[in-house]
Formats: structure tokens, C-alpha cells, sequence
């Protein structure tokens, strides 16, 4: 028997969607938030494109034509290929939600993912890596901000962490071994190799930190003892990056990246490294293998007499 069809009350329903999200698929809260406002983006959508208020009912039966023309507004206020695939990606989410809510099969109209350009990372090359560790150190008004970015950031270049996994990390992982457990995307956990001049530099943070340590709150502590703000870190690299001249893509999650391509170019094999990367497919790995032709490439063209 088919559910009663009910007026969409979008805030709540995207309340409902956000809990789901976060609670049981384990979303980070940056990839609720934007699968929420997408499905706030497509219940407006609709209810301008029909006419009227649209039912959670005729949410799960939309016409592929109506996405379609959802995803051609969206392309049309100057949503990009990446973030066209993503908005997608949010749309589908959602009408299973749906349908998961009124209790009947998801049949999500058949749509094709806008075909994304394949770019590749912009490692940072290793004495870059290194000089805007220390520089970002060098900025900060106090030495213990100064002694805790240093270390964050050759924490992120040594192992390869995502910032988030960096600013996760509890007090109790210190003093750092050789190895460390890092809990990723979706709660999963790796253990990545530590270097011992990155479990120096954390060690001399810890012994400058005016706020004590304890094994179940933040490593990394904020100005006011509170957890580290990743954009409290990507406002200070973009400050050392100013002085160093680099390039603008040199990020935080760029040194990740250097990791992934200097690896490599070592003589990492790929599966060793999606593991420290803590990579879900091997394809997410294998775009690396790409970076360090470009590099080797680069090379080449500059050192090369007859390029």
C-alpha cells in the first residue's frame, strides 16, 4: 500500500537527513552540512518547478528530467564539473532517505555524474615542505604557537596525515613512537610510521604548552586551551606562504600530498602507500603515480640541455 503523501516540511526533513548522516554513515560534519543544504537546495527547487508543495511522496518518484533540470540551475549559478558530481552525489543520497523514511524501494532516477576533470595534487617540493613548517612556526606571536604549528605541520608532511586526523589526535599519543594509530574518514584507522625529528618537534610543544596534557582531550591545543581550529592552522600557512612566496596551492593538505609523491618517488609500492594514506580504492592512490611523472617531467624540461 502506497504511503499517504505528506507536505515536506524541509527543515525537519533535513534534520532527520543530517542525524542519518552523521550518526549512521559516519559523515564528517563538512559533508553534512553540504549534503543538507543540497536537499534544502532540490525541495525549493521543486516546489518552484511544480508549482506547489512538493509531498515526501513525489520525492520518491521524481522524473529524471527534473533532476536534469535541477542540476542544469545549479550548473547555471556557476557550479563547477567536481562540485556539479558532488551536488549529485547528494541528491541520490537523499532520495533514499526519503524513501527509506516513507518505508517503500528507492527509485532514484537514472542520472549521469557530469564528467569531472582529472587534476592532479601540487606537492610541495621537500625543503618547501620543511621551510613552511618552521616559517609558520617563526610567525606565531608566542613560542609555544610557534613550537605547536611547527609541529603540526611536519606531522602532516612526515605521516602523511589529513588535517583533521592531525588536530584528532588525543594527548595520550604522546611521547610518539615509531609508529601512531590514526583514526580517518568514517572512523577507520591506520597506523602510519612517524620520524623521529616530527616526534622531537611534538615533544618540544608539549614541554612549551601552557595548557596540560591529558590522554582523552586534543594534542593540539587552541590560544585559549581549546581544540586547534583547522582554519586557525590554514590561516597561519597562508601567512608563511606569503613570505616564502610559494604557491598559493601550497595548503596544509598539500603536504599530504608531498608525502604520497616523495614516497613514491622513493620507491613506495602503491599498495603500501594506500594503506598509509588510509585510501579506500587503490584508484584514489594511483592518481600519485601521475604526480610523479609530471615531476619527473618538469624536471627533465628544466635540467635537460636540448628541451
Amino acid at each position: 500500500m502506497d504511503a499517504e503523501p505528506l507536505t515536506v516540511d524541509p527543515r525537519a526533513l533535513a534534520a532527520r537527513f543530517d542525524s542519518q548522516l552523521r550518526l549512521e554513515r559516519r559523515a564528517s560534519s563538512h559533508t553534512a552540512r553540504a549534503y543538507v543544504a543540497t536537499a534544502h537546495r532540490l525541495i525549493e527547487f521543486l516546489n518552484l518547478h511544480r508549482g506547489g508543495p512538493v509531498s515526501t511522496a513525489d520525492l520518491t518518484r521524481l522524473e529524471a528530467g527534473e533532476v536534469r533540470a535541477f542540476l542544469a540551475r545549479r550548473r547555471g549559478e556557476g557550479l563547477g564539473p567536481s562540485a556539479a558530481a558532488r551536488e549529485m552525489s547528494a541528491v541520490r543520497a537523499f532520495l533514499r532517505f526519503v524513501a527509506e523514511q516513507q518505508g517503500v524501494p528507492a527509485s532514484l532516477p537514472r542520472i549521469t555524474n557530469p564528467k569531472r576533470p582529472r587534476t592532479l595534487p601540487r606537492p610541495a617540493a621537500p625543503a618547501d615542505a620543511v621551510a613552511l613548517a618552521e616559517e609558520t612556526g617563526a610567525l606565531a606571536r608566542e613560542p609555544w604557537i610557534a613550537a605547536r604549528d611547527t609541529a603540526l605541520l611536519l606531522l602532516l608532511y612526515g605521516s602523511g596525515l589529513r588535517i583533521s586526523e592531525a588536530l584528532g589526535l588525543p594527548g595520550g599519543v604522546h611521547p610518539l613512537g615509531e609508529t601512531l594509530r590514526v583514526t580517518g574518514k568514517r572512523d577507520k584507522t591506520r597506523v602510519v610510521a612517524t620520524l623521529p625529528v616530527v616526534a622531537d618537534a611534538v615533544a618540544n610543544y608539549v614541554s612549551l604548552c601552557p595548557w596540560p596534557l591529558h590522554p582523552d582531550q586534543p594534542l593540539f591545543r587552541g590560544a585559549k586551551g581549546g581544540p586547534l581550529s583547522g582554519d586557525v592552522v590554514r590561516r597561519a600557512v597562508a601567512s608563511a606562504r606569503r613570505t616564502l612566496g610559494l604557491n598559493d596551492r601550497i595548503t596544509p593538505h598539500a603536504l599530504r600530498h608531498s608525502f604520497a609523491t616523495h614516497l613514491l618517488a622513493g620507491g613506495a609500492d602503491l599498495r603500501s602507500l594506500q594503506e598509509l594514506l588510509g585510501h579506500a580504492s587503490l584508484s584514489s592512490t594511483q592518481v600519485y603515480t601521475a604526480v610523479d611523472a609530471a615531476h619527473m617531467l618538469d624536471v627533465w624540461r628544466t635540467a635537460h640541455p636540448r628541451s
